[in-house]
C-alpha cells in the first residue's frame, strides 16, 4: 500500500491528509469488506476523520493524529491480508485498539497488530487457530518460553482453549508423548450426589468442555483411538494424585475451584520434559464457603519464581460475543462499588439469609 500525505492548516485547525492505492492483487472488497463493512468499523472509531474511497484509492482527511492512526490501520490490514488470512471486523476494531493504546502511551509492547493476528497455533480440520488479542499472543508465547504457566482471567479470554491448541502443536510435532486434561469436580451450586448415573457419569459434565475443544482440533474419528492408548487422557484432579507425569503436556482448567493442598498436589506431579498449564477465573470460584481458592493463594507463593509465569487477561481479551465483556466489566464495576463478589456478599449471608456459595 502507498501512502501519500499532504497537509494544510485551517483558521480553525490543523488538517492532514492522506492517499492510500491498494495494491491490484488485493480485492477491494478484502480491505473494506463486504457491504463496506470493514470500512463502517473505521469510520466508528475515526468519527472526526473523512475517509473517501474511488477505485483502488483510499484518501482519509481530518486531525493530523487521526490520519497517521487511519494510516496505520490500512498498513497493518495489508500486513495481514498479504499472509492470506482474511479480515474480519473483530479483527480490525482490535487492531484500532492496539494502534490507538500505542500512540497513548498505554500499550506495554512493542507488538504490533500483524505480529499478533497472523501468529498460527494450530491448523486443524480446516481452520487455523490464532491469538485474538495482544494479551493472547502474550500467553502463547510463554506457553512456548516457561514450563509452568498460568492463565487467568474472565470467562470467554481463551485461556483453555489456546492452551489445548498448544497442547495439541506440541503432541503432532513429537516435543511431548501424551496430553493430560484436569478438572477439579466441584459444584457450581449443584450436587453430584442428586445426580444420576454412576460416579464416572457423574463427574463426565464436569469434563466435557475439554472433550469439545479436542474436537475443534483433532479428527473426532482418531480422539478415542488415541485416548484409549494413553496418549490423551481427560480425568479429574482427584486422579493425578501420587503420579509422576513425564513427556506430557498437562493442562488443569477451572482451576480457581482447587483447594491449596490440591494445588500444590497437582504442581508437584511435573516430571522430565513436561510442560504444565493451569488456567483459571479467580471471580468464579464455585468451592463451599470459606475454602480458600488455590489458584489465589498460588500467586502470592509464587509469583517470581524462575520458570514459573503468570499470564493475566481481562475483559479486553473476550473472544466469545460482545456482550460478555460488557457483562464481565458491569459486575467488575458492581463489586468495586458495593464490596461484594460476583454480586453477592463476600464469605457471608446475603440479606435473604441464604449462605454464599463463593469462596475466599
Amino acid at each position: 500500500m502507498t501512502q501519500t500525505p499532504t497537509a494544510h492548516t485551517t483558521p480553525a485547525q490543523e488538517q492532514a491528509r492522506a492517499q492510500f492505492t491498494v495494491p491490484a492483487q488485493h480485492p477491494m472488497v478484502t480491505v473494506l469488506g463486504s457491504g463496506d463493512s470493514l470500512l463502517r468499523v473505521i469510520e466508528r472509531a475515526f468519527p472526526a476523520a473523512d475517509i473517501h474511497v474511488r477505485g483502488n484509492e483510499i484518501s482519509a482527511a481530518g486531525a493530523p493524529a487521526d490520519v497517521a492512526l487511519i494510516s496505520r490501520v490500512f498498513d497493518e490490514m495489508m500486513l495481514v491480508l498479504r499472509t492470506g488470512q482474511p479480515m474480519t471486523e473483530d479483527a480490525v476494531e482490535r487492531s484500532i485498539a492496539m494502534l490507538k493504546a500505542s500512540e497513548n502511551g498505554t500499550s506495554d509492547g512493542p507488538e504490533t497488530p500483524a505480529q499478533v493476528l497472523t501468529q498460527n497455533i494450530l491448523s486443524s480440520r480446516g481452520r487455523t487457530i490464532r491469538p485474538k488479542t495482544l494479551n493472547q499472543k502474550r500467553y502463547v508465547d510463554a506457553i512456548d518460553k516457561h514450563t509452568i504457566v498460568f492463565g487467568i482471567g474472565p470467562a470467554g479470554t481463551g485461556k483453555t482453549y489456546l492452551a489445548m491448541a498448544k497442547a495439541v502443536q506440541a503432541l503432532q510435532s513429537k516435543q511431548v508423548n501424551r496430553i493430560i486434561l484436569t478438572r477439579p469436580a466441584v459444584e457450581a451450586g449443584e450436587r453430584l450426589g442428586f445426580l444420576p448415573g454412576t460416579l464416572y457419569e457423574k463427574i463426565d459434565p464436569y469434563l466435557r468442555p475439554l472433550y469439545d475443544a479436542l474436537h475443534d482440533m483433532l479428527d473426532p474419528d482418531s480422539i478415542p483411538r488415541l485416548m484409549a492408548a494413553g496418549t490423551i487422557e481427560v480425568a479429574p484432579l482427584a486422579y493425578m494424585r501420587g503420579r509422576t507425569l513425564n513427556d506430557a503436556f498437562i493442562i488443569l482448567d477451572e482451576a480457581q475451584n482447587t483447594s491449596p493442598e490440591q494445588m500444590k498436589m497437582f504442581l508437584t506431579r511435573l516430571g522430565f520434559d513436561s510442560k504444565i498449564v493451569i488456567t483459571g477465573d479467580v471471580t468464579q470460584v464455585d468451592l463451599p464457603n470459606g475454602t480458600k481458592s488455590g489458584l489465589r493463594q498460588v500467586q502470592e507463593i509464587l509469583e517470581g519464581v524462575e520458570d514459573v509465569h503468570f499470564s493475566r487477561l481481562s475483559s479486553h481479551d473476550v473472544v466469545r460475543h460482545k456482550l460478555v465483556g460488557r457483562i464481565v466489566d458491569a459486575y467488575e464495576l458492581y463489586d468495586s462499588k458495593h464490596g461484594t463478589e460476583n454480586g453477592t456478599h463476600k464469605g457471608g449471608r446475603g440479606k435473604s439469609g441464604a449462605k454464599g456459595s463463593k469462596g475466599k
